[in-house]
């Protein structure tokens, strides 16, 4: 089985869904590896580290691979160029991307999203999106630190003590968790809520402190291991019992993410108003709407003196380690579905099936986001 990986055709993607480190782990398996020319060098991976062993560098791929390796979903162009009933595996937003899947469906491409793999103990080593949520909450913590006009840490100097700035984090995931060890480690004082009381252990062993607030989800984590939306009646109270944890932060980063849904609105503009001259919210749900009211998608607003951060594509800006990261997931995943290397599709196994969007010319799930 040949083995494609195309240079990333989206603006301001650094990334590749291949290192040359994992490049032995496939041609062992018995597969063959064909690398788009310069696919690596905004990652900091240039050709000379793919080539040798059997590795071969083209200027298009795609057109002989029978599985494709991408991190963004695949243009127009780049599906045409694709062989009829290849393998498609990378980030595709199903839920969101209706025209892709049509696409997709029209070639008979097999689609595996990694944006949809389940959440359980058997998928951890495929989990691309807890990867890069690792990398977006350590890179949020930075963009805020540098914005920020306070110091993190607590400082004793002859001029007089300087005070931590404080840090809320909105959803203790993997992405607020790691916000929350890079706050710590910059020595700011850090509290975090979580739907989930369970969370209040792992904020705990991270040196922030849990607020526990005077409600409860009725059922904040889906058997797939993803969050799911609350009623609305439910984000109002949370909104109101949290005001004064966002009044007096220096800080607010949120993370609440609902896979294929818009996400929750968790701070709204009254909140923002509440918040001290020259605050930042930093809001990580931007590319799905925002849970501050106030953001708006790669751009920065100043409103009532606070300035409301909605960065997109975080991961591309640590591409190295995203890339890293991201591909060790990737080749996972790849050997997973492959046996004597060929692709062998177990469509009972969670993992395959669960991941699966387009087969045999179908479209199999998308609008929904993963199953319950």
């Amino acid at each position: 089985m040949i083995v494609g990986v195309p240079r990333e055709r989206q603006a301001n993607e650094r990334r590749v869904a291949l290192v040359p480190e994992l490049l032995p782990r496939l041609l062992k398996a018995g597969l063959q590896v064909r690398i788009e020319t310069g696919a690596g060098e905004a990652a900091g991976f240039p050709d000379a580290a793919y080539q040798g062993g059997g590795v071969e560098l083209l200027a298009d791929p795609l057109p002989t691979a029978d599985a494709v390796l991408k991190v963004q979903p695949p243009t127009t162009e780049e599906i045409a160029r694709m062989k009829t009933g290849a393998v498609l595996i990378g980030f595709l937003q199903a839920a969101t991307n209706a025209n892709l899947l049509a696409a997709l469906a029209a070639r008979s491409i097999t689609a595996f999203a990694m944006d949809l793999m389940p959440r359980i103990t058997r998928a951890q080593p495929m989990d691309a999106l807890s990867a890069m949520s690792t990398v977006a909450g350590y890179k949020a913590v930075l963009m805020a630190a540098n914005r920020l006009p306070r110091f993190f840490p607590l400082l004793m100097t002859a001029a007089g003590t300087v005070q931590p700035a404080r840090i809320f984090v909105i959803g203790a995931g993997v992405a607020g968790l790691q916000a929350i060890g890079t706050a710590r480690r910059l020595g700011a004082v850090v509290e975090a809520y979580d739907t989930r009381p369970a969370a209040r252990e792992q904020v705990e062993s991270l040196g922030g402190k849990f607020v526990a607030l005077e409600i409860q989800a009725e059922k904040a984590e889906a058997a797939s291991g993803y969050a799911t939306a609350q009623t609305e009646a439910f984000y109002q109270r949370q909104r109101e019992l949290m005001a004064a944890c966002v009044a007096k932060a220096d800080v607010v980063i949120t993370t609440a993410l609902v896979p294929g849904k818009r996400a929750p609105i968790l701070v709204t503009e009254e909140m923002v108003r509440g918040m001290r001259p020259g605050s930042l919210v930093v809001d990580l749900a931007a590319e799905q709407g925002g849970n501050c009211e106030l953001t708006q998608a790669g751009q920065e607003v100043v409103k009532h003196g606070v300035v409301i951060m909605g960065p997109v594509n975080i991961p591309s800006t640590v591409a190295f380690h995203a890339s890293q990261m991201y591909a060790r997931t990737v080749v996972n995943y790849l050997l997973h579905l492959c046996r004597d290397g060929a692709l062998h599709l177990d469509l009972d196994d969670e993992l395959t099936r669960l991941a699966l969007v387009t087969h045999q010319g179908r479209i199999l799930q998308g609008s929904e986001g993963p199953p319950k």
